[in-house]
């Protein structure tokens, strides 16, 4: 076998690979060999099947995997003596289109290779820390919407009440469709809170103003795509009577309001709402000093990057960013997005960072455990009430899945380690300053 370099410009390698007809039919003698103890033919034994036959029988297929075998052997070969890493699958394509059985193989083997990456000295690397810590007025905050969301109804007293958007009304109601009374169209003492859109769109806007005792008939129009098909589609009459009208109250700061929410007292709330907001502003925080690392990194550390890396990741932030802005596009039927000269810089920033991140970790031998791989698929699970079993199954079948949830979890390992390892000052903020820091990175994203 023979391997000739024919480029080597930049990080883009090329190489002319020849296998000589000799060596595959070596190969192939030796899978006949390796086989015909096990084989069975009519007409001879087991075992006992004449070498030429079996290579008239099964040759050819064996030539194809020595083939393969051999381009194989000869690209790992390759790798391992120069220390090469593509960047990328290596384009392999066979030269001699003629070939015929008894001649060498001609194949060409292109790639760009990953650079070389200097080393960083991460205790050079200044970062600062910022520690927000929750106050009173925050906690106070914090228990307000507890109260917000735990609100209560009472009755509304004046005989001239009106229902409002926000109103509780609890009414009877009786659903038909050409006037035949349909199953599931009708309940008793039934809570609706008006504005909620709990029910079929038009339907709690024609309560609105209606008062104590009143009989309203509701008149819509079942969705096109309503579940129960005999529905879909259908206009629909429902005859209503308001049992009660509430208006909404705000639930009072108490002990019933911890309760309510599975703490013992007031007190071990706000133990639990300070517990809360010290892990949120912690989170903030450290995501304002990884970007910090990660500019500083941007800056202390040169060198090349495969373009093939740069083309495809500017592809994929103009795809990206194509369809938030034309939500109303669900699939990829669309003309094709030029990058444009910023997405190619964001690329180039985000190709760097990636391979510098991937070699820091190689080089300290950080690794995702099988503990936080299957944590990290729980959480995802969870978005799929019901069908997490089978998420889980499809995660362990899929490995570009696998590899999508490793990889925020590799980086962030990485990042750990660079900062343990850094000059890292804390500097004490408030909750506000926190915001604002916050914000700025999604106004630079």
């Amino acid at each position: 076998m023979q391997v000739t370099e024919t480029l080597n410009e930049g990080l883009k390698r090329a190489y002319s690979i020849v296998v000589d007809a000799a060596e595959l039919d070596s190969k192939v003698n030796d899978k006949l060999v390796e086989a015909q103890p096990e084989v069975e033919m009519k007409g001879f034994r087991k075992g006992k099947v004449p070498m030429a036959l079996l290579k008239k029988q099964f040759g050819q297929r064996l030539l194809g995997e020595a083939m393969q075998e051999s381009i194989d052997g000869a690209m790992a070969k390759h790798f391992e003596d120069s220390g090469d890493r593509p960047a990328m699958q290596p384009e392999v394509k066979m030269t001699n289109e003629d070939w015929k059985e008894g001649d060498d193989i001609h194949v060409d083997m292109s790639y760009e290779a990953l650079p070389e990456i200097p080393d960083l000295d991460a205790k050079s690397i200044k970062l600062e820390k910022l520690v927000a810590k929750p106050d009173d007025t925050a906690v106070a905050e914090a228990l307000d919407s507890l109260a917000d969301s735990a609100q209560n109804f009472e009755d509304k007293t004046k005989k001239t009440a009106v229902a409002k958007d926000g109103d509780q009304v609890v009414i009877d109601f009786e659903g038909s469709v050409d006037g035949e009374l349909f199953e599931g169209g009708a309940a008793e003492d039934y809570p609706l809170v008006l504005g909620s859109n709990s029910f079929i769109p038009g339907f709690e806007e024609q309560l609105l103003g209606s008062k104590l005792d009143d009989d309203v008939e509701v008149k819509v129009a079942f969705p096109a795509e309503y579940q129960a098909e005999h529905l879909a589609g259908k206009d629909a009459m429902f005859k209503c009577k308001i049992k009660a009208l509430k208006k909404p109250v705000k639930a009072e700061v108490n002990d019933e309001l911890a309760k309510q929410f599975g703490a013992e007292d007031l007190d071990a709330l706000k133990g639990q709402i300070t517990e809360r907001l010290e892990a949120e502003y912690s989170g903030a925080a450290r995501a304002v000093m990884k970007r910090g690392l990660l500019d500083a990194l941007d800056k202390q550390v040169t060198f090349d990057l495969p373009p093939s890396l740069v083309d495809a990741e500017a592809g994929q932030i103009a795809h990206q960013l194509w369809h938030e802005e034309n939500p109303e596009v669900e699939g990829h039927d669309h003309p094709e997005i030029e990058p444009t000269d910023d997405h190619k810089s964001l690329a180039e920033r985000r190709v760097k960072l990636g391979l510098l991140l991937a070699e820091l970790g190689r080089k300290a031998e950080v690794d995702v455990t099988d503990a936080e791989m299957t944590q990290a698929i729980m959480n995802q699970a969870r978005q799929y009430p019901g069908q997490e079993r089978q998420f889980f199954e499809f995660v362990q079948q899929n490995q570009q899945m696998q590899q999508q949830l490793r990889a925020p979890i590799f980086e962030d390992k990485v990042v750990d380690y660079v900062v343990e390892l850094a000059d890292v000052t804390e500097k004490e903020i408030s909750k506000d300053d926190l915001q604002k820091a916050v914000e700025a990175l999604e106004d630079e994203d």
